[in-house]
């Protein structure tokens, strides 16, 4: 039971620049103009975005506090005891706590009897799985692969049995940057007859979502550096 009447809303955040107004909900908006304190991944990025909502809000009246892969979970746990009002957690993209930091700020709300209001919101793992035709009502979420070749090779070669066993989609990402070299990855690893789905920019102007199998990327393989993309395998 939350006798202390406070939540913690998670606030899903845009994808791509400029679409505010296409993706997020008016209940996103509804919930930021309540709250004035954040759990969030990148101060200055919250801001941005809190910013771009137009809503009014004086973003130097706001507290932030920080929530990365870094953050002592002491100092998380103590944020939350000491909150006297409801807060938000803000994402660096896409949904809170998927594939997320803010995770943690919600396995400890609900430790210590903090109500979690989940928002909806785009989600780019979501989204490129509802687009690439495969298998939705199996599927597993892998997250980033390991860098080094070997066990890179290794891990889209398990990925790959399993979709094949179980009929099961494969999901994972990378650091955008390092995107090519993933794709390379899975062409070097993966049979020709595997189907690939490559999700980029997910909700942006020139969003690209295609399915083929692995052989046929390697003829028209296209130029992912620096850009979002969400991959999966089935």
């Amino acid at each position: 039971m939350n006798d202390s009447g406070i939540s913690l809303y998670l606030i899903p955040t845009i994808l791509a620049d400029g679409t505010q107004n296409n993706v997020l909900s008016p209940q996103i908006r509804d919930a930021v103009q309540r709250l004035d304190i954040f759990f969030v991944e990148n101060v200055r990025t919250a801001r941005r975005f809190i910013s771009s909502l137009k809503l009014g809000k004086v973003i130097d009246e706001l507290t932030f506090i920080e929530l990365h892969k870094d953050t002592p979970e002491a100092e998380t746990v103590a944020s939350l005891r000491n909150l006297s009002r409801s807060a938000g957690v803000i994402s660096e993209a896409g949904c809170p706590g998927v594939a997320d930091p803010g995770a943690v700020a919600v396995r400890i709300a609900h430790e210590l009897g903090v109500r979690v209001v989940p928002l909806v919101g785009p989600s780019s793992i979501l989204l490129a799985l509802m687009a690439s035709g495969m298998s939705g009502q199996s599927f597993v979420f892998h997250g980033y692969l390991p860098i080094d070749k070997v066990q890179r090779r290794k891990a889209l070669q398990a990925l790959e049995r399993n979709a094949r066993q179980f009929q099961q989609t494969q999901i994972f990402m990378e650091t955008p940057f390092r995107n090519n070299q993933l794709l390379d990855a899975v062409m070097e690893a993966c049979s020709p007859e595997s189907s690939l789905c490559i999700a980029a920019n997910v909700t942006a102007a020139d969003e690209f979502i295609r399915t083929m199998p692995v052989g046929k990327w390697k003829a028209a393989k296209p130029d992912l550096h620096k850009i979002p993309a969400i991959f999966l395998l089935g």
